[in-house]
């Protein structure tokens, strides 16, 4: 699995394991064209995607680039995978904070200009378009800090300024890019966002009674 994620991280990179223990005849070779985009397809594929297309992006500035693609799925679960130069950041950090930040903005942002959202309406929260999202942030950077307990978080600040600034620009050029895909984003959003409304009015009937 490590390896695998090595070559997803890596796009084009050629990783061969051969087993060669005595009995053992194990060979496997990992290479992805498409690089974090078929990570995205490969954590996806034991789900229903909501459309077919992966938004990618990617962005360089000093000592830092960054390489994220994102899709949904008709699940409800959040799948959002960030990685420093190649380690896994299982508990996030700058980078993920910068991405989750500007989704919410640009995901209401064009909602509200679209005529998706009514001026009147709440915006949607983070946690209902983050609804079905798998998305991987993979970072790269000279000086990484690690932090938390197992020092799997990413601490670094610029990062995550980065990373928003990134995906405010381009996140917003490929929701205009792709009408269909977005306005399906939106309802998925509004849908978790009546259902949470719901769930909560139920507890406090419940509360009252």
């Amino acid at each position: 699995e490590r390896l695998q994620t090595i070559a997803f991280l890596n796009r084009d990179l050629e990783v061969v394991f051969e087993d060669k223990r005595a009995n053992k005849k194990d060979k496997v070779t990992y290479q992805y064209k498409g690089g974090v985009i078929d990570f995205v397809k490969h954590l996806n594929v034991s789900r229903e995607a909501l459309f077919n297309k992966v938004a990618y992006y990617e962005a360089n500035e000093a000592d830092q680039t960054l390489e994220i693609a994102l899709q949904w799925n008709t699940g409800y679960y959040e799948g959002i995978y960030g990685y420093a130069n190649g380690i896994s950041t299982i508990e996030g950090g700058m980078h993920v904070e910068g991405f989750k930040t500007a989704l919410t903005s640009v995901v209401n942002k064009y909602a509200k200009n679209r005529g998706l959202l009514k001026e009147k309406d709440d915006n949607l929260l983070g946690e209902d378009i983050r609804e079905g999202i798998t998305a991987i942030i993979s970072v790269k950077l000279g000086e990484p800090q690690f932090e938390g307990q197992t020092k799997a978080k990413l601490g670094n600040v610029s990062m995550r300024s980065f990373v928003q600034k990134v995906t405010n620009e381009r996140l917003v050029e490929w929701l205009d890019e792709n009408p269909t895909e977005a306005n399906k984003i939106v309802k998925k959003a509004q849908a978790a966002a009546q259902a949470r409304v719901a769930a909560k009015n139920a507890r406090n009937a419940v509360r009252r009674k």
